[in-house]
């Protein structure tokens, strides 16, 4: 290791192979060769892991990835980062993970009474994020409400709303340019995760709220993971032995779920190749 004097008679310390740059030391340049020295292999650890867990990735997104890495420290297999269609998304823990690796002073939350409605579960948080005991604040608005959240979430929009207003002050407050994934309300919407999966809130084998349920969670794996929804139904359909996916009984489908969520995570080029099989003629597939 050198040294090498900058201005002000204050040393730089330059670690083999990296160009000295003309800035005094200072803690947030002691932090990242801390976290350097103590995280050689983060990008092959962060590349494999994203491999594992989404499959074969275009050459732009493991561009981001390697950028992501080495400027936010975030872990993929943590749950820190994640992929939805073609685009890179931060996570609430991975902004705490910034929040927490940077010594946050802390975070204060306030709910907006007059912006919000209990009635209709809307709720409105204004977060202020505190980078060092004197920093005057970072201030981020976060709202939600049934239109604009999950099923998987109903009753907790106050919650989401709080989350989200947390995420806008950390982004902020750290120059994060990612969006994180519990902002995007689009996604989280009714219509969007009953698209390509049998709908309805009935079924005469089940209940019909448990059943909508865990066809909202087939709807999230399937986006998460860049399913193809109709090779999806083929398959449960298969696998719960009925000709239809509404068919089939809430303890089949739960099994169903499960199965493929398993699957996705350990091995999704299998999964696509199994599920790429339903693409076929049946009499190609016995």
């Amino acid at each position: 290791m050198g040294t090498k004097k900058s201005k002000g008679s204050k040393v730089l310390r330059i670690l083999p192979g990296e160009k000295a740059e003309s800035q005094p030391e200072g803690r947030g340049l002691r932090q990242a060769v801390e976290h350097a020295k103590s995280h050689p292999g983060e990008v092959t650890s962060n590349l494999r892991a994203a491999r594992s867990i989404w499959g074969p990735l275009p050459r732009l997104l493991i561009k981001n990835l390697r950028e992501i890495t080495k400027r936010h420290h975030l872990s993929v297999s943590a749950g820190d980062v994640t992929l939805l269609g073609s685009q890179l998304y931060i996570t609430h823990a991975g902004l705490l993970c910034i929040g927490k690796r940077n010594r946050c002073s802390g975070i204060v939350t306030r709910l907006h009474r007059d912006l919000s409605d209990p009635a209709a579960s809307r709720w409105v948080f204004r977060a202020t994020v505190f980078k060092s005991p004197r920093s005057k604040g970072f201030d981020g608005y976060g709202d939600a409400d049934p239109s604009n959240t999950s099923p998987l979430v109903r009753g907790a929009e106050m919650r989401v709303a709080e989350t989200r207003a947390v995420n806008r002050a950390l982004r902020k407050a750290y120059g994060i340019g990612l969006c994180s994934v519990e902002e995007l309300g689009y996604l989280s919407s009714k219509q969007e995760v009953s698209k390509g999966v049998a709908s309805g809130h009935s079924n005469r084998n089940g209940s019909g709220t448990g059943v909508s349920r865990l066809r909202d969670k087939l709807c999230l794996l399937i986006r998460n993971y860049e399913l193809d929804p109709t090779l999806v139904k083929r398959y449960a359909a298969d696998f719960c032995g009925t000709e239809t996916l509404r068919e089939a009984s809430r303890d089949l489908i739960e099994a169903f779920v499960s199965t493929i969520s398993r699957e996705a995570a350990n091995n999704r080029a299998a999964l696509i190749c199994k599920l790429n099989s339903y693409n076929q003629p049946e009499e190609v597939r016995s």
